[in-house]
């Protein structure tokens, strides 16, 4: 297993978009290797593995456009180790190509949701410390904690529907649609509820929106 995560940081930048028979020649030949693989041949496997990283390089380069070289190469990594928990299920009947590339896909996808939570946990967590935070000069009298206490105050008393949605969408950071799978609610009726309850504590707090 840990050989697989040295292939994705030791493979060069290069890919090369082979056409026509070329392209059959080398899903042939991956199809091989992998059938190789999967009977054992360690040899197979590590000419397979280094071959496919430009590929799936590639595939999770295009999803995270605009991401970070490290962001790119960590969905390249969980895309070898799922290449590696799943190698058992690849049919050798089928090119290999298209299989790899899925899976590359889908790691990338879930890394761009995963970096997409964490760029709105973070704002989350900033909006909460706008929020909570006292008027300037009064830090030394009211702490941290108290502030923490104001704010779940403060959203303890927002109107039911706009507590939900609060909870829901912020703090539990589910999407809008299974949020409003558990509420109940509208995908409408919750943005409309998140909306003014965000806006109530920023009056309540004296923010300005």
């Amino acid at each position: 297993m840990s050989d697989a995560l040295a292939y994705g940081r030791a493979m060069p930048e290069t890919v090369v978009s082979p056409k026509g028979t070329e392209a059959d020649g080398r899903d042939a030949r991956w199809s091989r290797l992998m059938a190789a693989a999967q009977d054992g041949d360690a040899r197979a496997y590590d000419i397979l593995l280094r071959e496919a990283v430009p590929l799936l390089r590639a595939v999770c380069r295009r999803r995270l456009a605009g991401g970070t070289g490290d962001e790119v190469e960590d969905a390249v990594q969980d895309a070898l180790l799922t290449i590696h928990r799943v190698r058992h299920t690849y049919d050798p009947a089928r090119p290999l190509r298209p299989w790899l590339a899925a899976i590359a896909e889908r790691r990338a996808l879930d890394h761009g949701r995963r970096l997409g939570r964490a760029a709105a946990r973070h704002a989350a967590l900033g909006d909460a410390a706008e929020l909570a935070s006292p008027a300037p000069g009064a830090d030394a009298v009211l702490g941290g904690r108290r502030a923490g206490e104001r704010l779940r105050r403060a959203v303890d008393e927002l109107p039911a529907a706009q507590r939900t949605a609060l909870h829901l969408t912020k703090l539990a950071e589910l999407d809008l649609a299974e949020a409003s799978r558990r509420s109940g609610m509208s995908v409408g009726a919750l943005k409309v509820a998140t909306h003014r309850a965000l806006r109530a504590l920023r009056r309540r707090f004296g923010v300005e929106e």
